[in-house]
């Protein structure tokens, strides 16, 4: 395991946070797995005097921090990638439903307001698929600030995107979009995960509007 964990300084400081490579066998450690709400695995992972030397430090002493957030920056990138690919696959599945659903004799696709909730579900899309983009190329941005407000606004952008797309396609596949069997559900619920994890859009908004105070000032 890398494992973070103060070794000087106050809880809010930046600097006094050490990354550890901790052997998953070492005396003292224990693990409770449980499911997810989406359906993944996640895992409870406990310490109990565990011991660890400085030869286990990954990087200097105390100096964990930009390590720890740059990890966290790709972690995004990559959510966002996945999201791109949940949603994508989750407005072709709403698509081809309405061309297979029938009302009143005829396919509701075509019925022109559901084209029109159709066209907002594709925009969203690419909106998220442009900033999904946008986060992958600023992944290996060196400069911190940077790369902290790229995936920031990638973040959001994502997460508004897949509550938008997940819940227009339950409510366009009406009752058939809410069962347990039916994938669709599936999606919105990993889009619900990926929209939480490292932050949702108030978190990351917050986050761009401490760094806009921070280069005004």
């Amino acid at each position: 395991f890398i494992v973070s964990a103060r070794t000087s300084g106050l809880r809010r400081d930046a600097s006094g946070i050490t990354l550890f490579l901790v052997d998953a066998k070492t005396p003292g450690i224990s693990r409770r797995a449980y499911p997810t709400q989406d359906g993944t695995q996640a895992a409870e992972i406990s310490f109990a005097q565990v011991r660890v030397t400085k030869a286990q430090a990954l990087g200097g002493i105390g100096e964990g921090l930009n390590l720890l957030s740059r990890g966290v920056d790709v972690a995004i990138a990559g959510l966002c990638a996945e999201a791109v690919g949940a949603m994508d696959a989750l407005v072709k599945l709403t698509v081809e439903y309405l061309k297979t659903r029938k009302q009143f004799g005829v396919p509701i696709a075509s019925f022109q307001a559901l084209q029109h909730r159709s066209v907002d579900m594709l925009v969203m899309l690419e909106q998220a698929r442009s900033m999904a983009i946008y986060a992958a190329l600023m992944a290996g941005e060196a400069d911190p600030a940077k790369r902290h407000q790229a995936m920031a606004a990638a973040k959001i952008q994502i997460g508004r995107s897949a509550r938008f797309i997940g819940q227009q396609a339950t409510q366009l596949h009406g009752g058939i979009g809410m069962t347990m069997e039916y994938k669709g559900g599936h999606y919105f619920k990993r889009l619900t995960m990926i929209e939480q994890q490292f932050g949702d859009a108030d978190h990351h908004l917050r986050l761009l509007a401490a760094s806009g105070a921070a280069i005004a000032a």
